[in-house]
């Protein structure tokens, strides 16, 4: 659709493929890497999907939504593995992912804010064309996962949020990034989703919105990446690590620290 690649990449094939390449991504990072972070939380998401589905209105257009949804992620990954500039949504993301003086809060609202504003519009209208749907049709099944992305993203800033002690030194990161949710983001991608599936039927317009919204979701990425030197002291000159929040869908899953670079292994979830 609009000129932009659609699908999803050899190896994922259906919920499962996709949570396959996304388990085979987590395994070849090293955890503290900037898309590790947002890579796990987004297999949570796609584990809960996939458990739930029948659930949904459609559960044939959820499936095909979610496969292409994780498709232009997926793509994103592989285009950098290849030496390739990926999306500029996502551009921010890959280029700070070893960034110690960036909090791994930041890198999962950066990967969400990326997937969810740019790639998820592009992925409804793709999966309207697909099975000629209309996207009203598919609108109830996508507010039905608000609930479960909103789970989501509470879990994972109870567990990567700083303790109070240095709350005061960070509040230039939690001013940021409270100031962005799950729920306004789907919200915008849906008024997104209204206006490419407009432009349907005048391809150049379509494109040149789609490409907007592209680099404008880029600079919102840039925003939540900004360094802020959120490394804390500890005895020995460690940065030290939060304890993660217990009984939640992503506890244990998601780091709390960063400890050093992390080189670029996404090849290896290919």
């Amino acid at each position: 659709m609009v000129g932009v690649p659609t699908g999803s990449p050899d190896g994922a094939r259906g919920i499962d493929g996709v949570v396959r390449r996304l388990r085979a991504i987590a395994a070849g990072l090293p955890p503290t890497d900037g898309v590790a972070v947002f890579n796990r939380m987004y297999l949570t998401v796609t584990e809960g999907v996939r458990t739930g589905l029948g659930g949904f209105t459609d559960p044939p257009a959820v499936a095909e939504l979610d496969v292409l949804f994780a498709g232009r992620y997926l793509l994103a990954v592989d285009a950098v593995a290849a030496g390739r500039r990926p999306p500029a949504c996502w551009r921010p993301l890959f280029e700070q992912r070893a960034d110690p003086e960036v909090h791994p809060l930041q890198f999962a609202l950066a990967g969400m804010n990326a997937h969810i504003q740019h790639d998820l519009p592009l992925a409804v209208v793709d999966t309207c064309l697909r099975l000629g749907r209309e996207p009203e049709q598919l609108e109830d099944d996508y507010h039905r996962i608000n609930g479960l992305l909103a789970e989501v993203e509470t879990a994972v800033r109870e567990q990567l949020m700083p303790g109070p002690d240095v709350l005061e030194r960070l509040e230039p990161m939690t001013h940021r990034i409270g100031a962005w949710s799950v729920g306004t983001a789907r919200e915008a991608a849906w008024g997104s989703v209204q206006l490419l599936w407009g432009l349907r039927g005048r391809p150049a317009a379509a494109r040149a919105c789609a490409a907007a919204l592209d680099g404008a979701v880029g600079l919102l990425g840039r925003a939540l990446l900004l360094p802020l030197g959120l490394r804390e002291p500890a005895v020995g000159g460690a940065p030290t690590a939060a304890a993660p929040v217990p009984g939640t869908p992503v506890a244990g899953l998601l780091p709390v620290a960063r400890s050093r670079p992390a080189t670029d292994t996404t090849r290896a979830g290919r």
